[in-house]
Parts: C-alpha cells; sequence; structure tokens
C-alpha cells in the first residue's frame, strides 16, 4: 500500500486501571478487575459481579473541566483515555499543522440511563385502565428528567467532549456495531487516512453498560456469566466450563496518522497497522454463524491487505501472525466459533499460533472492547510478551488451539491479529505488526 498508517499514541481506562503501563503490569501479573457490583443494588439480579472502573477522576486528564461537567461516564472514560494517546503522540508539544485535517473515529456506546427518574417517571405516567403509559407520563418526566443526562445519553456525544476538549476540527464519525465498534472505528479511520481525508485520526471506543438495564439485558439473553463463586474466577474463556461474559467498561484510544504527517512532525511511531477487513455473518443477531464463516471473512480480508500469507511460515520458521488477541468472550457459542474460525483461515498453523483473551482479567468492554484489544497487541509487540486467558483450568477437548492459559508468555512477537465480533453479525478484524522504520 502507498500510504503507510503509523500508531504515535495509545491510552486506556479499564478497570486494570487509568495508565498504559501499570495496566500492561496487571495484565503480565494475571490480575483481574471482577467484583461484586458497586454502580446499584444488584443483589436480586443473576448476575451480582461485573468489572467497574475504579478510582477515576476525569478532572485529572482533561485541561478544560468546566466544558465536561454534564459529561455522562463514557464521554468521561473517552476523555482520560485520549489524553493519554494524545500525550504519548506528542500532540499538544509537536502538534499537528492543522487541526483540520485531524479526525476522529469511535465506536462510542450510549450513555447511562437516569435509571430511577426513568422508572419513577414510568410508574407515575402509568394508566392501569388502558394498561400503558399515558399522557401523564409527559408531565412526570418534565419534574424528574434532567436534559443534560437525556443529552449525554447519545452515543456522538463522546465525540463532542472529544472535539471540545482537543480542538479537533476534521472529520468526526460514530459507529456502533456492538461489540465490534471500536475495531471497525480502528480499521475505518486507517482507511480515511489512506484516501487522503485526514492527516492524523483519533480512533478508539467507549462504553459502560453497568447498570440496570445493561445487566437485565444481557441476563435476558443469557450472555452474562451467573457463576456463584469468586469474582474474579467467573470469566473462563475457552475452558469447558465457561458460562458468559462478565460485564466491563472503559475506554480506549490510539493517534493514528499517516507515516508522511507522523515524520513532519517529529512523531514516533509505535506500530504500523497493516490490515482491516470487515463481514457480516447474515445470520441471527444473537448467533454466530456456526461454522465461522463471518469471521474467517474478516481475517482473510485483513490477512489479504496485510499482503501476509496465513499458510506460510516465516523464514525463522515461525507463523505469520504471532499472536492473536481472541473476542474469546467466555460463552459457549463464541469462544467454539472463534477457535473454528482460526482454523478454517490458518489451517495446520493454526495450533502454532498463540491467542488469548484479556476478557478474562477486565471482562468485556463492549464498543471498547476491540480498541483496548488492540492496544494490548502493540504492547505485546513493543514488551515481548502475550497476556494471559485467566482462569483456564479445565481444557475443552474441542478447543485444541493454544489459548496462554493463565500466566503470561514472552515471545517474539513482530505480528499481530486482533478479532472482534458484534451482536447482530458484524465482524472486524485489524492487524498491527512492529514499526520497523521508514
Amino acid at each position: 500500500m502507498s500510504v503507510r498508517i503509523v500508531v504515535t499514541g495509545m491510552g486506556w481506562v479499564t478497570p486494570l486501571g487509568h495508565d498504559l503501563e501499570g495496566v500492561w503490569g496487571r495484565m503480565m501479573r494475571s490480575e483481574c478487575g471482577m467484583a461484586p457490583i458497586t454502580r446499584f443494588d444488584a443483589r436480586t439480579f443473576p448476575t451480582t459481579f461485573a468489572a467497574e472502573v475504579r478510582d477515576y477522576d476525569v478532572n485529572a486528564f482533561v485541561k478544560h473541566p468546566e466544558a465536561h461537567v454534564t459529561a455522562g461516564l463514557n464521554s468521561k472514560y473517552a476523555l482520560g483515555a485520549a489524553r493519554q494517546a494524545w500525550a504519548q503522540a506528542g500532540l499538544d508539544e509537536r502538534p499537528a499543522p492543522s487541526l483540520r485535517r485531524v479526525g476522529m473515529y469511535l465506536g462510542a456506546g450510549e450513555g447511562v440511563i437516569d435509571t430511577a427518574n426513568y422508572f419513577a417517571a414510568n410508574v407515575a405516567g402509568w394508566d392501569a385502565a388502558s394498561n400503558r403509559v399515558g399522557g401523564a407520563w409527559f408531565d412526570a418526566a418534565q419534574r424528574m428528567l434532567d436534559r443534560a443526562r437525556e443529552v449525554e445519553q447519545e452515543p456522538n456525544m463522546p465525540l463532542a467532549h472529544l472535539a471540545r476538549e482537543f480542538g479537533i476540527r476534521g472529520p468526526s464519525y460514530n459507529c456502533l456495531t456492538a461489540c465490534a465498534a471500536s475495531t471497525q472505528a480502528i480499521g475505518e479511520a486507517c482507511s480515511i487516512l489512506r484516501r487522503g481525508d485526514a492527516d492524523a485520526m483519533l480512533a478508539g471506543g467507549t462504553h459502560t453498560m453497568i447498570h440496570p438495564l445493561g445487566i437485565t439485558g444481557f441476563n435476558r439473553l443469557t450472555a452474562l456469566s451467573t457463576f456463584k463463586g469468586d469474582p474474579t474466577k467467573a470469566s473462563r474463556p475457552f475452558d469447558i466450563g465457561r458460562d458468559g461474559f462478565v460485564m466491563g467498561e472503559g475506554s480506549g484510544m490510539v493517534v493514528l496518522e499517516t507515516l508522511e504527517h507522523a515524520m513532519a512532525r517529529g512523531a514516533t511511531p509505535l506500530a504500523e497497522l497493516i490490515g482491516y477487513g470487515s463481514s457480516a455473518d447474515a445470520f441471527r443477531i444473537t448467533d454466530i454463524q456456526p461454522d465461522g464463516r463471518g469471521a474467517a471473512a474478516a481475517m482473510t480480508q485483513a490477512l489479504a491487505q496485510a499482503g501476509i500469507d496465513p499458510h506460510k511460515r516465516l523464514d525463522d520458521g515461525r507463523p505469520p501472525i504471532q499472536y492473536i488477541s481472541a473476542h474469546g468472550t467466555g460463552t459457549k457459542e463464541n469462544d467454539s466459533i472463534e477457535t473454528i474460525g482460526v482454523k478454517r483461515v490458518f489451517g495446520e498453523l493454526a495450533p502454532s499460533i498463540p491467542m488469548s483473551s484479556i476478557k478474562s482479567m477486565m471482562g468485556h468492554l463492549i464498543a471498547a472492547a476491540g480498541a483496548v484489544e488492540f492496544i494490548t497487541c502493540v504492547q505485546s509487540i513493543r514488551h515481548g510478551m502475550l497476556p494471559p486467558t485467566i482462569n483456564y483450568a479445565n481444557p475443552d477437548p474441542e478447543l485444541d488451539l493454544d489459548y496462554v492459559p493463565n500466566t503470561a508468555r514472552a515471545a517474539k512477537v513482530d505480528t499481530c491479529l486482533s478479532n472482534s465480533f458484534g451482536f447482530g453479525g458484524q465482524n472486524d478484524t485489524v492487524i498491527v505488526t512492529r514499526w520497523r522504520g521508514a
């Protein structure tokens, strides 16, 4: 490809912490961010635990706190992650020539609903005679609901807060393709740069669904773990005893630039983004296509764009991809079908490619999951370490790949592939490789 795209900044706000190397260190020690839910009283829910972001103060990250007084949690997490990425990219010290040529592409989820007042308004407006919410609801809602909180529920609001904080005036997009959203955002941001519509892009995702409606919805879908023991043992990707994912929250952000732009302003590339693939299952809303065709299509497209033959070893004998960041939710269906998809793509080389799920440690960040996992890939390349899949105690005989069980592993890593699959059948894959110079 004639236009090369490099990563110059990264940042995240996660259940394991709010700084790049601190969170990485906790993953390398196989630590877990899951605990009983404190955001609301979940004692009567089938799932009573989650991976919450703790001890986070957005004012420690922003220069204009007055502009974000009404920000929802999704926007607050985005601001913290973006500030870290912006600073690492040196965009304050070595700014872009024009912020009109800096854009954003987010996979941002909706804000947190004002649950107590929303439910109270519904109760106040209930018309028993007609068995529905009637006109009295409007009067109750006007009294109880806060206008600013209602506005902050819109998925575009993180974009607005980021634009205000950093002065970004270039192309601005948001997608919400469920759990694939922020991987799609990174891939599409790369496409925008390659076609010349921007010189740099802030890309990633942010989301929280740790609220009564979010937990209720996934419980009703039977997608959440209902593990009754220690919450830190609940997320068990690829283990035969896996019973669903654990809800997480947070944000991951990266700064992507054309190589020409990064070099012109003296930035230091951290890695190079070389492949992106996207597909749809065309199957069911909540079920993955069972033979892994959709997942395989996204991986195959990304590998083709990167110019990588998935069946050919490197000259030193290593497989062409040295690490796969698995979607790895810990549901029966996802882990089985992702394994099938990887085998479809890599054939006999599949067992020699390590793949792991960091969701075992920090839960499922939903729309933000892919961006955080992309950052994990870059960190694996930079540090020569693979994050583990913790809680892998009882192998599933039908899942026979290398899932990096329980303990981080040293490895020579040059190229990583990251998968994200969303409810609705969206599949997205990105490939990142070591920066080797211009």
